[in-house]
């Protein structure tokens, strides 16, 4: 374990070997479940709600601060439980999600984009719902995925028995949008959260009799800045009181829209509760709630320094609320830093299961903190990265991507550079930090090896959507963000889109195009090819609805708005396995155009 003063004293005495060896084994220490395998396992294991949010900052909330809005119910699991002061987590969405699941810095697990293929997590991580999974536990995921879509990358694979929800970055209507539920393409119920929070409270009452492991990610508020009324009217013309530090770069309109989802998001926490109330199930239940980086918007966030995709502490500073009635003290307050990479060691612990996973765990478990009065707790480094960028923080400072120093004690919002007033320790966390670099960042590929898999034998149905594909010829996507776009603008015979993929064993496919097409441009033949096969069909039938979202638009987006794309059936494929390059390109235009394109869904059917 990591002792910081003790690392600075032997540091200073050490020759420079003993400096690399020792950095090693302070930073590196690998962490583990510290289960003892000699108790009995209970019969009746705690159950596990992990409700995670997305681009909600520290500062969203009531408890945290913030006289904007109210959000009592999620208040409340910090005033029934623990709150952790200094948690935190990475600048953006999948890399953290990474590491929730895996307990692992997410460089180690192949994570290094958002969209494109770069937010896959490794086929070979063990994810803490497969831990849960083996030892019983029913398991289940509602909500934004974000680790890989495609089989065996998607939720199905990684320890969930059931899946609800989109595994996509982000999402283009809020409001009963296509979705899927274990693979298939199915239509949303209302309001994603409540939906999603609907699915959860069903899989609580069918599986109440049964350890559970429920894993919540929403996706608010997180844009676009979709809504109900209900939760609109409070906001819409709120004269905000509490504003960011810097308030020329706050748009109002933008916090006004995050204000209203996140007191819709704990209105689903208190629906949520009340469910294991009526089933008497919330003393045996586990609640954590924690969201995926900084705020998606300059709005009050405590006076910290820097937003979403920042390694400053704005960026990654996340609230971590855990309840556990009649085991963790209620109020609890936990000063000691910790992060993501926790979760699993510290659910795995909490639950006594041991998690028997081949690779390092970087996390630690956070038991002692949240049930022990005087923990032996020794302080630690915490590493934060994003696209080149490494921050690194101790119990007291942080040493920021540009290797300025900062007393996070005295100066939390990071206003004064302290390196040359603080030498030795500044050196001594560049140190550090140069040796995670050097340890962890090796382990992702300059270029990204993996192809994306189609037709795994153990799974029915296979995305293949525009988000995946290259562009050729005139092709365009509907948006620079690839995550909910599709492609337009296919004018020439000459145009095609492609995927890099890897057939993983060979079977007939039924394949459905999803599309859209005015009346004056149908009759355009195409193909899809992959190696030796191939499969020609046409645009039979016009759909050319409109696009929409801007009317349910709080403010005004960034990604790409979205329309109804229509299923047509194109036929049966078969596909033998092994990896080639799935081409769909046009061979007859008629008209102006052959169509716009958003997905391609393979169903396997021998």
């Amino acid at each position: 374990m990591y002792n910081p003063k003790l690392f600075f004293y032997i540091m200073n005495k050490s020759t420079p070997f003993a400096i690399i060896v020792l950095t090693i084994v302070f930073v590196f220490g690998i962490s583990s479940c510290e289960v003892n395998h000699k108790k009995k396992i209970k019969s009746k294991r705690p159950n596990i709600i992990l409700i995670l949010t997305d681009d909600q900052g520290f500062g969203d909330l009531t408890i945290t601060g913030n006289t904007n809005l109210s959000t009592p119910n999620i208040d409340a699991l910090a005033q029934n439980g623990a709150m952790f002061d200094r948690f935190y987590v990475s600048p953006v969405c999948s890399p953290t999600r990474a590491e929730i699941l895996t307990g692992r810095y997410h460089v180690r697990g192949g994570v290094y984009s958002t969209s494109a293929g770069g937010e896959r997590l490794d086929l070979d991580e063990t994810t803490v719902a497969q831990l849960f999974q083996k030892a019983g536990y029913k398991t289940a995921a509602y909500g934004k995925w974000h680790n890989g879509m495609q089989y065996p990358y998607h939720p199905n694979a990684r320890g969930f028995d059931d899946y609800y929800g989109f595994c996509s970055g982000h999402w283009g209507n809020y409001f009963s949008p296509p979705l899927e539920h274990n693979g298939k393409i199915v239509k949303g119920n209302g309001f994603v959260i409540d939906d999603f929070t609907d699915h959860a409270m069903q899989f609580i009452e069918e599986n109440q009799d049964k350890p559970f492991f429920i894993y919540l990610p929403y996706n608010t508020p997180h844009s676009p800045m979709q809504v109900p009324d209900r939760f609109w009217e409070k906001f819409k013309d709120m004269d905000l009181q509490m504003r960011n530090r810097d308030k020329d770069r706050e748009n109002i309109l933008h916090t006004r829209a995050a204000l209203a989802m996140c007191e819709n998001i704990d209105w689903n926490v208190g629906r949520i509760m009340n469910k294991l109330k009526t089933l008497e199930l919330e003393k045996n239940t586990i609640v954590l709630y924690l969201s995926d980086n900084g705020p998606n918007g300059w709005r009050w966030n405590d006076g910290m320094k820097g937003r979403k995709g920042s390694t400053d502490e704005g960026g990654v500073r996340s609230p971590l609320l855990i309840q556990w009635k009649g085991k963790i003290p209620e109020g609890r307050k936990v000063l000691q830093i910790a992060s993501a990479i926790d979760l699993l060691p510290t659910l795995c612990d909490l639950a006594s299961i041991p998690p028997e996973t081949p690779k390092v765990i970087d996390g630690k478990s956070l038991k002692p903190l949240l049930l022990e009065n005087e923990p032996d707790w020794q302080e630690r480094l915490i590493i934060n990265h994003w696209r080149g960028r490494t921050s690194i923080r101790s119990q007291e400072f942080r040493l920021d991507f540009e290797n300025k120093l900062f007393n996070m004690v005295n100066d939390p919002g990071q206003y004064n550079d302290i390196s040359t007033e603080m030498p030795e320790i500044h050196d001594q966390m560049v140190l550090a930090k140069v040796a995670w670099e050097k340890e962890v960042l090796p382990e992702l590929p300059i270029e990204d090896p993996r192809t994306f898999p189609l037709g795994h034998p153990d799974f029915k149905y296979t995305q293949i959507p525009a988000r995946d594909g290259e562009a050729h010829g005139n092709i365009i996507r509907s948006n620079r963000y690839p995550n909910c776009s599709y492609f337009t603008n296919w004018i020439d015979p000459e145009d095609k889109i492609t995927w890099e993929l890897e057939v993983v064993d060979d079977g007939d496919f039924k394949v459905v195009i999803y599309y859209t097409c005015p009346e004056k441009d149908i009759g355009s033949n195409f193909s899809l090819s992959f190696n030796d096969s191939k499969l020609r069909s046409q645009i039979r039938e016009a759909h050319d609805p409109p696009l929409f979202g801007m009317d349910e638009d709080r403010d005004e987006r960034i990604e790409s708005y979205v329309k109804d794309f229509k299923p047509l059936d194109i036929g049966i494929i078969n596909l033998k396995k092994g990896k080639g390059t799935l081409t769909l390109q046009a061979d007859k235009i008629p008209g102006n155009q052959v169509m716009d394109f958003r997905l391609l869904m393979f169903e396997r059917i021998d």
